[in-house]
């Protein structure tokens, strides 16, 4: 996506960036996926309840679940990828991920093995999650380390590409499934989506086994006595300030296409495919916003860019509701297109290269692998079950607002004690330089 900067060689950014973009449509593929199916099929076929609310608040529990497994990943798989290489550990991601996303397809239900059923789906959940925790932040180091100084924010948004492209996808490939007959569909066909994870593997594998590791990364000595929380310790600060942000970024990106699908589908009884469509328009207008929000955070700055992002985020929740309300199709278009993709993109996009900006060459991987997944459980991995459990509680939507604004503030604070890094140079911490090693 960007030019090479000095020592990578000719087309190594382009593919670096590409193996990016396949390796994230693979993670969040899955991850949507199984959102998508938690909140239409999964909670009558593992968790059967007399109650649909009940299923549903089970279903996106176990969602929950691989979120909390990708800490342990993010700091298992992130020091390995500092340690060994970027390149290595990416691969070893892409086949946990995709492996386990498979099999979930092949799991029976509750009522053909019953209460083993959901104990595999929270085991396959697990090794998801594991796997997902080194994924993003080797995509987008990966990436970032071989582009130019002056574009690594558009570099780094090929990683975060791929969660507009996975949406479409994903979201695309179940409504496909969902034209099918209802006793089809919950018989065998919800678990085509899952088993069409194994392509995104294959594909993904043939283009990262052929990018070579970033120059920065070879030409930098790693500690091999350093331990599996060096990079908290060295950078505490950049961890916290990761967190921080993740709250309402993360917050925002599970609530509208997880509980906003479930919302629009059950409570409004608007039925399945409206949601999942107006989720697929706003991906679509994403994947076109998020390169330019890269390019833009290169130029003006990355904090800027994302605090357009989150205010305007926070801001549309009140009409998203209204006009979710109106049960009018074109009116939840409208208000699922505004706030997934005109102005997440303003957070994801420079997110990417400015998480990996906060860390040294010797701890980025494992630094921005773990402080992101911590965030991630504490926001996105909690938000659709936190939604609905208010909407239950209050029978409204209004405790939501309040739980997104405070997530968002948390948001606000910890950008304005953050650094600007967009100016800086990266790889220039270490100034003992060793050969090359294959």
């Amino acid at each position: 996506m960007s030019a090479a900067p000095t020592g990578t060689a000719p087309g190594q950014s382009r593919k670096a960036s590409l193996a990016a973009l396949v390796g994230t449509v693979l993670e969040w593929y899955d991850f949507i996926v199984y959102g998508t199916a938690a909140a239409i099929v999964l909670n009558t076929q593992f968790f059967p309840s007399h109650d649909p609310l009940l299923g549903t608040l089970a279903a996106f529990a176990t969602y929950a679940v691989g979120f909390l497994a990708r800490p342990v990943g993010g700091l298992v798989l992130g020091r390995l990828g500092d340690r060994v290489g970027r390149r290595r550990m990416l691969v070893l991601t892409l086949v946990l991920m995709g492996a386990s996303t498979t099999a979930i397809g092949l799991l029976p239900t509750y009522a053909q093995v019953g209460v083993l059923a959901p104990i595999l789906l929270v085991l396959l959940r697990l090794v998801q999650g594991f796997g997902a925790g080194g994924e993003y932040a080797g995509a987008v180091v990966l990436s970032v380390e071989h582009a130019r100084p002056d574009r690594r924010g558009f570099a780094g948004s090929a990683a975060p590409l791929g969660y507009a492209v996975a949406t479409l996808l994903g979201n695309g490939v179940f409504s496909l499934f969902l034209l099918l007959p209802a006793d089809q569909f919950a018989s065998w066909g919800w678990r085509l989506p899952f088993l069409l994870g194994a392509l995104c593997l294959v594909v993904g594998y043939l283009i990262r086994r052929t990018v070579e590791e970033p120059p920065v990364f070879r030409n930098t000595r790693t500690d091999p006595s350093a331990g599996i929380f060096a990079a908290i310790r060295r950078h505490p600060r950049s961890f916290f300030i990761v967190v921080g942000t993740r709250m309402g970024e993360n917050g925002f990106a599970y609530l509208l296409p997880v509980f906003g699908v479930a919302y629009v589908a059950t409570t409004l009884g608007l039925g399945r495919s409206l949601g999942l469509g107006a989720v697929m328009i706003a991906s679509a207008v994403q994947a076109v916003l998020i390169p330019l929000c890269g390019l833009l955070s290169d130029r003006v700055g990355r904090k800027p860019v994302y605090l357009i992002g989150i205010i305007g985020s926070v801001c549309w929740m009140v009409p998203f509701f209204l006009l979710t309300d109106t049960r009018s199709v074109g009116w939840v278009i409208l208000a699922f297109v505004l706030g997934l993709g005109v102005f997440y993109p303003a957070m994801l996009a420079p997110q990417a290269a400015w998480y990996a900006e906060l860390f040294d060459t010797e701890f980025r991987m494992s630094g921005f692998a773990f402080s992101r997944e911590v965030g991630s459980v504490l926001a996105g991995g909690l938000a659709p079950f936190i939604a609905t459990a208010l909407y239950a509680w209050a029978g409204h939507w209004w405790p939501i607002l309040v739980y997104m604004a405070a997530m968002a503030a948390l948001t606000v604070v910890a950008l304005a004690l953050g650094p600007e890094t967009a100016r800086n140079r990266i790889g220039q911490e270490q100034a003992v330089r060793v050969p090359e090693t294959r």
